[in-house]
Formats: C-alpha cells, sequence, structure tokens
C-alpha cells in the first residue's frame, strides 16, 4: 500500500511510489507514438496517492493553484545545458514523468509558434540572455499566465526541478487569484473583468516576428464568480487602454505579490500549476554556466482540444501556428 500523504499542496511521495514511478517513466519516455491512448496503461498503474492527488487537483477547485509532488527519482543527469535546443534527455525517464503528469490531468501539448513544436522544454540559463523575460534568463520574472496572449492556453504547466541553482535561492514563485481576490475592491473587481485589456506576445513566441510584439484582445483579466474565479494576465505583457484599467491591473500585481508562495523546488520535485488560477513567475539567481547551473523541465496540459484543432496540427500534440487559427475564436 502507498504511504504517499496529500496536504493542501504537497504529495510527499513515498520511497516505494517514486521507485513505481520511475519504472513507469522510463517505459513512457520510450513509446514512440503521440496519442495519449499508448499511455492509457502506464497512466492506470501510476502509484494511486500520486494518481488521486494529481486528479483531485486537477478537478479545478484548488484555492491555492498548485500541487507539489515531492520525492520524485531523478537517475543520472548530463551536465546542465548551456545553449538552445538541447536534446540530451530526450528518452531519459523524466521525460517519461513529465508525459505521464500532462496526460494524467489532461493531454501534453505544445505550440508551433514556440521552440518549434517542443513538446517538453528545458528552463535553464543561457548565457547574453540573463535579462530575457523567459526560461533562458536568471533575472525576476515577474507574475504571469503562461501563454496569455493564446485562445488555446495550456490548463497546466508542469516544473520538474532537476538541479537547483549553486546558492538554493532561485524559488518558484506561485499567486492564486483565488487568494489575490479579496484584497481587490468592488469596483477593481468589475473593471479586471471587463474586456479592455490586451497582452502582447511573449518573447518566446515572437522571435521570428520583425517589428512590434503583435498583441491579442481586447480580453478580460478575472473572469467566473468567486469562489470559482479565473484569470488571464501577464504582468510584464497585459495592459489597459485607461489610467482606471492601469490601476486596476497595479492592484491585482500587488495582491498576487501579497498571497504569493516563493516554493525553491529541490532536484526530484515538481510543481503542477493551474494556468488559470495561479499566476507563476521566478526570483532571480546567479549562474555560473558551468554545467550544475538550475535546470528545470517544463511541459504543458490541455484537458480538450476542439477537435479541427486536433486535425490542423502540424504533428502531433503540437497547437497550430497563431497565424493558422487567428480570427477563429
Amino acid at each position: 500500500m502507498s504511504t504517499a500523504t496529500l496536504t493542501q499542496t504537497e504529495i510527499h511521495v513515498s520511497t516505494g511510489d517514486a521507485e513505481k514511478m520511475w519504472e513507469l517513466s522510463a517505459r513512457a519516455a520510450v513509446q514512440p507514438g503521440t496519442g495519449t491512448s499508448e499511455l492509457a496503461d502506464l497512466l492506470l498503474d501510476m502509484p494511486t496517492a500520486i494518481r488521486d492527488g494529481l486528479l483531485s487537483f486537477a478537478a479545478g477547485t484548488s484555492r491555492a493553484g498548485h500541487v507539489l509532488l515531492r520525492g520524485l527519482t531523478l537517475g543520472e543527469l548530463p551536465p546542465t545545458p548551456t545553449g538552445h535546443g538541447s536534446e540530451g534527455l530526450d528518452q531519459h525517464p523524466t521525460s517519461g514523468t513529465l508525459r505521464l503528469v500532462a496526460d494524467l490531468v489532461g493531454s501534453l501539448i505544445g505550440y508551433a509558434d514556440e521552440k518549434n513544436g517542443a513538446l517538453l522544454h528545458d528552463v535553464h540559463p543561457v548565457a547574453g540572455e540573463e535579462k530575457r523575460i523567459e526560461n533562458s534568463g536568471s533575472v525576476a520574472f515577474d507574475f504571469h499566465t503562461e501563454n496569455v496572449h493564446h485562445p488555446l492556453r495550456p490548463d497546466f504547466l508542469a516544473l520538474l526541478c532537476l538541479r537547483q541553482d549553486h546558492e538554493g535561492v532561485g524559488a518558484t514563485r506561485v499567486a492564486s487569484v483565488r487568494e489575490a481576490e479579496r484584497l481587490l475592491t468592488d469596483h477593481q473587481r468589475d473593471v479586471l473583468r471587463s474586456p479592455r485589456f490586451s497582452s502582447a506576445y511573449p518573447t518566446s513566441f515572437a522571435r521570428n516576428i520583425a517589428g512590434p510584439r503583435p498583441t491579442a484582445g481586447p480580453h478580460p483579466v478575472l473572469f467566473g464568480q468567486s469562489p470559482d474565479v479565473f484569470m488571464r494576465f501577464n504582468s510584464h505583457n497585459t495592459t489597459a487602454p485607461d489610467a482606471e484599467g492601469s490601476e486596476a491591473l497595479r492592484a491585482l500585481s500587488e495582491a498576487l505579490e501579497s498571497v504569493c508562495r516563493d516554493v525553491v523546488l529541490a532536484p526530484g520535485d515538481l510543481v503542477l500549476v493551474d494556468n488559470h488560477i495561479a499566476a507563476h513567475g521566478r526570483s532571480s539567481f546567479t549562474p555560473r554556466y558551468d554545467g550544475s547551473d538550475r535546470w528545470l523541465r517544463r511541459c504543458y496540459s490541455l484537458r480538450a482540444e476542439p477537435r479541427w484543432t486536433e486535425l490542423m496540427m502540424p504533428s502531433g500534440r503540437v497547437i497550430p501556428r497563431l497565424a493558422d487559427i487567428d480570427g477563429i475564436f
């Protein structure tokens, strides 16, 4: 019987469950297909405490907007990559761990416009990109919901820690709108619910776009009714056309800061974030580019794609380019 225990935001993985997950992850990592069905038997065999805890979280009733698995097995790892496009862990069991988690709570997806459609992303510092507000940087990265500009934003993102930074201070910052909205006034909430805001494409989607980054919107920042309120917000990219909207965005940023939880991931920790409930960010850290820098692996999960989207996918699980679906939503 499993001995993992579930608290409000943490699942502590027992030694036996970690061994079982490692075995399943190794099998999942070498599956040749891209469909969820190929992992069905492995998903059923996941340790009960892990599977039930993640499925309970995925139901969408969490106030914290994130859940943390602690104590997963990582195995032998290569040095932290120093550049883009590393494929050294394609069939490593950690790839299988992310595939299993993503397909348990939804379906693993990538975006044709981002990282050439890669399904798994390496998050580590790249020399010369320290100040980029994306996963190759090392400066503080303020609160954002992932792919704020996109009509098919991921429902969940998972971050698996392979290595901490040298000083152990680099934190994944998570802030729930369900905890933050109580700090807003009724008027601020009403303003944030109005479809007046715009969000620029993040730099990871705009590397090959000449000129100013495109914007999406107008859209509301808050939607749904309390206690089941949701958020579409990026403190770097979401803007308002007027002073009233700008003030409401400032108040939301301050409220998120007030309820933020700084999660310093240790190797073997995996945090799963509900992308409609919690914004996330990163504290700053100092890279050394010596093969031992902070290294996370990231993936996205979407609970359902429209059938026509599946038929338009350039390859399995990859959401079509925005140019191909712009205006459909």
